[in-house]
């Protein structure tokens, strides 16, 4: 094969990579509304609301994200509560035991590099600095890094959570080892930067949805009119658990005959087949006469019994 034709292979890889995705943009657009997060918001505020969406609808993060605001005095106070509780008051998101530790860790790594939690200084830093900055605190994950950078940074960041990986994997646009490595080469390229936020609301509520119900014919639909070959990739049902039964082995230290028997069954309705005992003999008669009791044979004498039994002097 010529280089001419490797680099046309290359060439129309990539274009059919950009076309699922400008398709996918399209499709998803016609089926949900963008929403944009408010704009006062700090940029902690965007990193801890990022911490409740990764994975999770919008609707659920807005509430969640009120509760934190309302019932908590202020970060500090979010940071010293233990995860179990603040789970508790984060149910409705998809893994509220993940985003509760997302949220104490983020709050500890920026309370461990700055002693305060007020980080909008990175705004004036160079983006790329900025956002070298906020991945380097504790806690914080990708997804909340490219969050931070869209909404908060002003930068080109589509967010990727593991709903949005598995979409992408589901039509196409990304390999199983890219999914792996929580990548997918060519997405900010194709979507121009005043669409990323556009983009990147509508598939993850569509990943969201198919996420949570995986099977729904409708949104198998969906995906389908994106990819035709997206069938092979979903998700099956059952897992891959085996329909054969697990055959337990019994040790034993008795022979294989004698243990093969031991394995048959007995019929429910019927008892078990009794062996017959032998014929205990009858005693004999006796004559009448008492019979002479065997002599005891003479006990050896010790040295004590001995100095017992002489007389004393």
């Amino acid at each position: 094969m010529t280089n001419r034709n490797l680099l046309g292979l290359n060439m129309s890889t990539a274009q059919t990579r950009n076309q699922r995705i400008e398709k996918l943009h399209k499709i998803a657009r016609k089926h949900y509304t963008p929403l944009a997060p408010p704009s006062n918001r700090t940029l902690l505020e965007h990193l801890i609301y990022a911490c409740c969406l990764e994975d999770s609808t919008t609707e659920a993060a807005d509430e969640v994200f009120a509760k934190l605001q309302v019932n908590f005095y202020d970060w500090n106070e979010v940071r010293v509560t233990t995860t179990a509780e603040l789970a508790q008051m984060m149910k409705g998101l998809w893994n509220p035991e993940a985003a509760a530790t997302r949220v104490r860790k983020s709050l500890q790594g920026l309370f461990e590099a700055h002693y305060s939690f007020d980080i909008d200084a990175l705004k004036k830093e160079n983006l790329g600095k900025a956002q070298e900055q906020i991945a380097k605190y504790r806690g914080v994950s990708p997804f909340g890094v490219s969050y931070v950078t869209q909404h908060a940074l002003g930068g080109h960041s589509i967010p990727l959570d593991q709903a949005m990986l598995a979409l992408l994997f589901t039509v196409g646009i990304i390999t199983a080892e890219e999914r792996n490595q929580g990548k997918a080469p060519g997405l900010e390229r194709t979507i121009p930067k005043n669409k990323g936020v556009e983009f990147a609301s509508v598939v993850h509520q569509l990943a969201v949805d198919f996420l949570n119900s995986p099977f729904n014919p409708n949104l198998r639909k969906i995906l389908m009119q994106i990819d035709a070959t997206a069938g092979e990739r979903f998700p099956k049902r059952g897992g891959t658990k085996s329909k054969e039964p697990v055959v337990v082995e019994r040790k034993t230290d008795k022979p294989a005959k004698a243990a093969a028997k031991e394995t048959v069954t007995k019929h429910p309705m019927k008892p078990a087949a009794s062996k017959k005992k032998p014929p205990t003999p009858k005693p004999a008669k006796s004559s009448g006469k008492p019979k002479p009791k065997p002599s005891a044979k003479p006990k050896a004498k010790t040295a004590l019994s001995k100095l017992s039994k002489r007389k004393p002097r």
